[in-house]
């Protein structure tokens, strides 16, 4: 019997290092992938379509929301954000683990319809380090870089609502503790009953 794959949610901070660490995390495991949300904001010079993100307009989005398209969404600095409905279940059915990299509304949505889902919050070691990362990419105006510390503040009240909570403070030590909680999750007993369902019955004596 193929069993579903898990859904894990990685929530932080713009700045906290939340992609990177996911983008590693997958290097380092098998079965396991992230989804590809959609929005409606513009590409960064790096970023390319269908591979970062599926960029949509405004309006192809509220056709998605209308249609209940979206697992989830959430809008965050203007622009919106969602997951696809058929693309996870797809993947979750045949076995594969999701991770989804959103923000802490999205995550809520997600534990609402799917309790099971696995809620990892990304902290940074400290404010200044977080705001020298985001003047560090590069990205953003000073302004915008404002923001974005004012909105982090409000972020990192929710660690919360999460399962498990990561320091960023050391890059590959954070990769190592993610891979951690994936690896203890596929281990858990509710799911190891019927990946060994076969071995278990050779195991112990029937009653």
């Amino acid at each position: 019997m193929l069993i579903e794959g898990n859904i894990f949610i990685v929530t932080a901070p713009s700045g906290a290092g939340k992609t990177s660490l996911v983008k590693k995390l997958i290097e380092k495991l098998d079965n396991i992938e992230v989804s590809i949300s959609h929005t409606t904001r513009k590409p960064r010079p790096c970023e390319q379509d269908a591979v970062d993100y599926y960029f949509v307009d405004d309006a192809e989005f509220m056709r998605m929301i209308k249609n209940n398209e979206l697992l989830e969404w959430a809008k965050v600095f203007d622009y919106y954000y969602g997951t696809s409905v058929l693309q996870i279940n797809s993947r979750l059915k045949a076995g594969m683990d999701i991770l989804l990299a959103i923000d802490w509304q999205g995550a809520q949505q997600i534990k609402t319809l799917r309790p099971n889902a696995i809620g990892i919050f990304i902290i940074p070691p400290s404010l200044t380090v977080l705001q020298q990362r985001l003047l560090n990419r590069g990205q953003d105006a000073q302004s915008a870089i404002n923001l974005r510390m004012e909105k982090a503040q409000d972020e990192l009240n929710h660690y919360v609502e999460f399962d498990y909570i990561v320091v960023n403070d050391d890059f590959m030590r954070a990769v190592l503790e993610l891979q951690s909680i994936v690896i203890a999750n596929r281990a858990c007993l509710a799911r190891q009953a019927i990946n060994l369902k076969k071995l278990l019955a050779l195991l112990l004596p029937a009653t």
